[in-house]
């Protein structure tokens, strides 16, 4: 599918990818084209290409992850690089050891790409400032996750003729939620438009600023909607209870067997981990109109558009 407009870029002007503040929708566009040639990659029985040979790429996880680390680690391998793994758990880190100076280490060992996740916000931009690596944000606390906001466009795209006059409904705990953000942030570069919904001690004042509409009841949402994406509850971002209890929660705000009756054209997406019977009742995580399992695959792909637009020195295509 092409994205609604002519003016792609051949090449990214950014040396990060800190978030999707200052990547316009050409630049976003650029990543989902180089995104669906690497999916085809993907489908071949040798699922790997040369492109990346002889770059190393270090992945520095200081919070636990599973699709996020297992896909930029698989994107990398299936680029030829080389990858070299860090978590914070038996690191230096708990002896001590600043951020910078777990970097530095790192780079001396002659990294080009750091991948960083990291629970405070601006952990990301602020190694881009004092390193010379090239710097991919793997998600900075309730800040921002711009990949996870990139496939998940992709695995829109894949369904949509145009994100001109989309509309998605973005569900749930929006304050703390990284991935809500960058998603709005997308989704508005490329002309959706966008519905944020949840309790009224999940969604940040001011949020309006951003472009979206604001509303506390699910079916107002739900009826505006092309696309649904549901959050996860994030209960160790929460320092007190937002909400009364799950089961509350899950009859107010959960996505149901009877909203997919209703809206029988409504696709539903989730970044992940699912809550099952709290965000999506069991039978929604596991229906047709749930494209769930596309995002994860999507996420590869996009990890190595990623990596591969941003490598220094990059000089093979795409196929080696």
């Amino acid at each position: 599918m092409a994205l609604d407009a002519p003016d792609t870029p051949s090449s990214l002007p950014h040396r990060h990818l800190l978030d999707l503040s200052a990547y316009s929708a050409g630049d976003i566009r650029l990543i989902l084209d180089t995104a669906r040639e690497f999916r085809s990659v993907l489908d071949r029985p040798i699922k790997k290409v040369p492109t990346l040979q002889g770059t190393t790429v270090a992945n520095m996880f200081f919070e636990p992850s599973t699709r996020t680390k297992l896909s930029f680690g698989l994107a990398a391998r299936r680029l030829s690089a080389e990858t070299i793994s860090f978590s914070k758990s038996g690191s230096s880190v708990k002896k001590g050891e600043t951020l910078r100076d777990t970097a530095e280490n790192i780079l001396a060992m002659k990294c080009d790409m750091v991948v960083i996740r990291h629970s405070s916000p601006g952990a990301p931009h602020y190694l881009a400032r004092v390193t010379d690596a090239v710097l991919v944000n793997a998600g900075d606390g309730a800040h921002a996750h711009p990949t996870q906001a990139l496939l998940d466009v992709l695995t829109m795209s894949e369904h949509v003729d145009t994100f001109n006059g989309l509309h998605v409904s973005i569900v749930g705990d929006i304050t703390h939620s990284r991935v809500a953000r960058s998603n709005i942030q997308a989704l508005t570069t490329l002309g959706a438009e966008v519905t944020v919904c949840g309790p009224r001690t999940m969604i940040p004042p001011g949020i309006q600023h951003l472009g979206v509409h604001v509303t506390h009841r699910l079916e107002d949402a739900l009826d505006r909607s092309d696309i649904v994406m549901a959050l996860r509850i994030q209960l160790e971002r929460q320092d007190e209870g937002l909400f009364p209890s799950l089961r509350e929660y899950h009859d107010r705000f959960g996505i149901t067997s009877d909203h997919m009756e209703a809206h029988p054209d409504l696709l539903v997406m989730h970044p992940g981990p699912v809550n099952r019977g709290v965000e999506l009742a069991h039978d929604v995580v596991d229906h047709e109109r749930a494209i769930i399992l596309s995002q994860v695959t999507n996420g590869v792909a996009v990890r190595m558009a990623v990596l591969y637009l941003l490598a220094p020195g990059r000089s093979a295509g795409l196929n080696g």
